[in-house]
């Protein structure tokens, strides 16, 4: 009987693990984008050009997805240059002992028809610490080359001074909160 039960054990296991798809982001139509405000008067937008990401989801909605998010400090783009590098440097990110920003996705709970929580641990700058982002699922279609495709927009705020970034800089300079956005088209894998 034991023999009978590990089987159908091992069988619905296997079959789990099967039903689990990845998504990876479709490079041309994603981004990864930040938002701070600078004087108390206007917001400072920002974007990283280099990153990796991975949903593992068994359900369709992504009700259950997982989410590994990794990004390029370095490739840090403000649009101004001279910005770009100070980010860079050991007053903000310290990209030449902190190369990458991650994101692992812990537990999705969901609020509402496509509308989820994600909560997880972000590391930025040395500094792990837990965030809870929202995750909107826009919906998932078929493209032209018959590949599906789903929307997915998360969004998010930290706070600065958690991650050690800007320590030197006051609320008065740079607010603490800072504003994360990706968007994206994710393909089945």
């Amino acid at each position: 009987m034991d023999k009978i039960v590990s089987i159908v054990f091992i069988a619905f296991m296997g079959a789990a693990v099967s039903a689990q798809t990845t998504w990876k982001p479709d490079k041309a139509h994603s981004q990864v984008s930040f938002a701070i405000t600078h004087l108390g008067i206007s917001e400072i937008e920002g974007s990283f050009d280099s990153f990796e990401a991975t949903i593992n989801a068994t359900k369709e909605d992504f009700s259950d997805a997982d989410y590994d998010v990794e990004i390029d400090a370095s490739s840090i783009n403000t649009g101004v240059g001279r910005r770009d590098d100070h980010l860079r440097n050991p007053d903000f990110f310290n990209v030449e002992n902190n190369p990458k920003i991650t994101f692992k996705g812990k537990a999705t709970e969901k609020i509402s028809d496509g509308k989820y929580k994600v909560s997880g641990d972000l590391t930025m700058n040395g500094v792990t610490k837990p965030v809870t982002l929202e995750i909107w699922h826009r919906g998932t279609i078929e493209n032209q080359k018959g590949e599906k495709v789903a929307g997915l927009k998360i969004t998010g705020k930290v706070n600065r001074s958690n991650f050690n970034l800007g320590p030197k800089f006051p609320e008065a300079v740079l607010s603490d909160e800072v504003l994360l956005e990706a968007d994206g088209e994710f393909k089945k894998q």
